[in-house]
C-alpha cells in the first residue's frame, strides 16, 4: 500500500512538473527572444541561446550576420572595370560573370555561409554599405553573448518615431496611465465589492437572496453586449479619450468578486458580530474594526485579479483611448507592432517582458496571501 501511494505520488509530481513547463517555456522564450539580435529571433533552426558571431571582412575583425548556406562551390570575385567597376560579387562554379573584368578573391566551398556585417557597426565605420564574404564556418567565431541594450532601446522606441512623431510620447507616460488604471481600480474592487458582499453575508433583509441570484445572473452576460451601451453612457458623459471609463466602473462592484467575498465573509463566526453589537457597535464599526481585518486574503485575492485584469486590458482602452498621451502599456505595444513598416521582434519582447514584471513582482510579494485566500473561500467554519 505505501509502495502504491510513493508511486502515484511521483506520478502526481511528474505531471505537475510537465505542467509547469508548459507554463513557463513560453516566458522562457519571451526572455531569450529579448535578449537576441533581430536576425536571430526568426532563425532556422530556432535557437534558445543568443549568440554572437564575429570574422574577419576586409582586415578587420566585426560582429557579422549568418545569412545562408552555400549550396554550390564558386568564387567570390570583384569588377575591375565597367559599370559595376569595385562591386563584389558570388559567382556559382560554372557561371560566367556578367560584365567588366572581375578580380577573383578567393574560392568558395559548398557549405561555406555568406556572412554581412551586421549594420549598426559597419555603419560606424563610415560605410556605404555593409560588408559581406563567404566564409567557411570554421573562420566564423561565437559566443553568448546577451544583448541587455535591446531594454532601454525597446522602451525609448514604445513612443514611437522622434523625428517623425513631435507628440511623441514615452515609456513613463505608458507605464503612469496603467500604473492609475490599475490602482484607482483596485481601490474600487476592494471597497465596493466588500461593502456589498458584507450586505450580503451578514445583514438580513427582505429579497436578499433574490437580489444576489440576480447579482450572480450578470457573470452570464458577456462584455461584447455591453459594450455599445456603455460607450453611449460614457460618451454621454463626456468621458471618452479619458481613462476613467476604465477605473470608474470598479467602484460599483461585479458578480465575481462579490461573489468571492460573501463566500469567505460567511466563514467568519456570528458569535463575534453578536458581541460589537452587544458593546455597541454599529454595523459599519462591525464591518471596519472586525470583519475586514479578519478579510485580508480574500481582499487581497480581488485586488491582485483586478490589477492583472487591469494591467493586461486591451479592449477597454483600445475602445475608450483615443489619444497616444493616454496609452496604456498593453495599447502601447499593440500600437508598436505597426511602427517602422515592420515588427521589431526582439524590441517587441524587451518591452513585454518589462510589461509583465510589476505582474509577476506582485504575486510573488503576495503568494502566500493570495494561496490562503483562495484556500480558505467558501469553507465553512
Amino acid at each position: 500500500m505505501a509502495r502504491g501511494h510513493t508511486v502515484s505520488r511521483r506520478v502526481v509530481q511528474a505531471l505537475l512538473v510537465c505542467c509547469s513547463v508548459a507554463f513557463v517555456l513560453p516566458f522562457v522564450w519571451l526572455v531569450s527572444t529579448s535578449l537576441k539580435p533581430i536576425e536571430q529571433t526568426i532563425s532556422v533552426p530556432l535557437t534558445l541561446i543568443p549568440r554572437e558571431y564575429t570574422a574577419t571582412l576586409g582586415g578587420r575583425r566585426v560582429e557579422v550576420t549568418l545569412d545562408f548556406q552555400v549550396a554550390q562551390p564558386g568564387t567570390v570575385v570583384v569588377y575591375t572595370s565597367g559599370p559595376d567597376a569595385g562591386k563584389q560579387v558570388l559567382v556559382a562554379s560554372g557561371q560566367a560573370p556578367r560584365g567588366g573584368a572581375p578580380r577573383v578573391l578567393h574560392a568558395v566551398q559548398a557549405g561555406s555561409w555568406h556572412v554581412t556585417e551586421k549594420a549598426d557597426t559597419a555603419l560606424g565605420q563610415g560605410a556605404a554599405s555593409p560588408a559581406w564574404d563567404v566564409l567557411p564556418r570554421s573562420e566564423v567565431d561565437s559566443r553568448i553573448r546577451f544583448r541587455w541594450g535591446n531594454y532601454p532601446r525597446a522602451l525609448a522606441a514604445l513612443g514611437g518615431d522622434a523625428e517623425a512623431d513631435r507628440h511623441r510620447v514615452g515609456f513613463w507616460t505608458f507605464l503612469g496611465n496603467s500604473l492609475t488604471v490599475a490602482v484607482l481600480g483596485v481601490l474600487g474592487t476592494v471597497l465596493s465589492n466588500a461593502i456589498i458582499a458584507y450586505g450580503f453575508a451578514r445583514m438580513r433583509w427582505r429579497g436578499r437572496d433574490a437580489f444576489f441570484a440576480l447579482t450572480l445572473a450578470t457573470m452570464m452576460v458577456p462584455f461584447p453586449v455591453l459594450m455599445v451601451p456603455l460607450y453611449g453612457v460614457f460618451k454621454s458623459l463626456g468621458m471618452i479619450g479619458t481613462l476613467l471609463p476604465l477605473w470608474l466602473p470598479a467602484w460599483f462592484g461585479s458578480a465575481f468578486n462579490i461573489f468571492l467575498m460573501r463566500q469567505f465573509f460567511r466563514t467568519i463566526p456570528e458569535e463575534l458580530s453578536e458581541a460589537a453589537r452587544i458593546d455597541g457597535c454599529s454595523e459599519w464599526r462591525i464591518f471596519w474594526r472586525i470583519i475586514v481585518p479578519l478579510s485580508t486574503p480574500v481582499l487581497v485575492v480581488a485586488a491582485l485579479f483586478h490589477f492583472i485584469f487591469a494591467w493586461n486590458d486591451f479592449l477597454g482602452p483600445l475602445i475608450y483611448l483615443t489619444r497616444k498621451d493616454t496609452y496604456t502599456l498593453a495599447l502601447a505595444l499593440a500600437s508598436y507592432q505597426s511602427q517602422n513598416g515592420g515588427v521589431q521582434w526582439h524590441y517587441l519582447m524587451a518591452a513585454s517582458a518589462v510589461t509583465i514584471l510589476p505582474v509577476i513582482l506582485l504575486f510573488l510579494l503576495a503568494q502566500k496571501t493570495f494561496i490562503r485566500g483562495i484556500a480558505t473561500t467558501g469553507s465553512k467554519g
